[in-house]
């Protein structure tokens, strides 16, 4: 009898708490009254028109973007490669690269001037797809969200600090495998057998990747996930 008590008291609680939203619901379902149709017509038509200019604003300045991005990654990509064999060494404990003039010098020797953009496929993929998923879905909400006196393109901007973050983590696979590629086979001990097999392409380290459930490696700080007998240069160190 007094659960039966507690939960008639429990509903009509509920019922006084949430009365006012109903009462506003009900207003804006019944007060509803039709635009005359020139009304209709021209408020069509302007939402038409604003969407065809975000959607030409979106292939202009994301098609600017990618060119201009794509040029930045094939300038800075040998210094990329570089700086990221100089912080491998560490772990081998080798000394191959010292400072930027040596590093250059020696892939430059070693490998010729395609061993400065070894990588750069994928890095420039995971850019350009970064790009256009940013771009897009800041494009649905500037459609979908009402204007609120905004103007479209700095709620896009708005947008995009949302999406980054989402973005990396959609392209995290692609920066992945550049940076593996641009150590894969370069003569440093992590970058050859046993430590990390011999990629022929970025496809292959990819393909080989995914095999082993590996394409979120190195994504998160905490919680790494250690791939199945995999041989390290410190499990070596220890055994000797």
């Amino acid at each position: 009898m007094a659960d039966a008590a507690s939960q008639v008291l429990l509903g009509s609680c509920l019922t006084i708490l949430s009365q006012p939203l109903l009462y506003v619901k009900v207003l804006i379902q019944v007060g509803y009254e039709p635009l005359p149709p020139t009304v209709g017509r021209n408020i069509l038509g302007r939402q038409a028109q604003h969407i065809a200019s975000i959607h030409g604003k979106l292939i202009k300045e994301t098609t600017g973007e990618i060119m201009a991005s794509s040029a930045a990654t094939l300038i800075t990509h040998p210094f990329h490669v570089s700086t990221l064999r100089s912080m491998v060494q560490f772990i081998g404990r080798e000394s191959k690269y010292h400072g930027l003039r040596d590093s250059i010098v020696t892939i430059y020797q070693e490998e010729g001037i395609l061993g400065f953009f070894v990588g750069v496929i994928p890095r420039l993929l995971g850019d350009i797809i970064s790009l256009w998923f940013c771009n897009s879905v800041a494009y649905l909400i500037n459609v979908l969200a009402p204007n609120g006196g905004v103007s479209p393109m700095n709620e896009m901007s708005y947008s995009l600090a949302v999406t980054g973050f989402f973005a990396s983590m959609l392209t995290y696979p692609f920066v992945l495998v550049s940076n593996l590629m641009a150590v894969n086979s370069c003569g440093l001990a992590d970058g050859c057998p046993p430590y990390s097999p011999i990629y022929t392409s970025w496809i292959d380290g990819w393909c080989l990747l995914q095999k082993e459930g590996n394409m979120s490696r190195g994504n998160s700080l905490f919680f790494q996930k250690v791939p199945f007998r995999k041989t390290y240069c410190c499990d070596l160190r220890m055994s000797i």
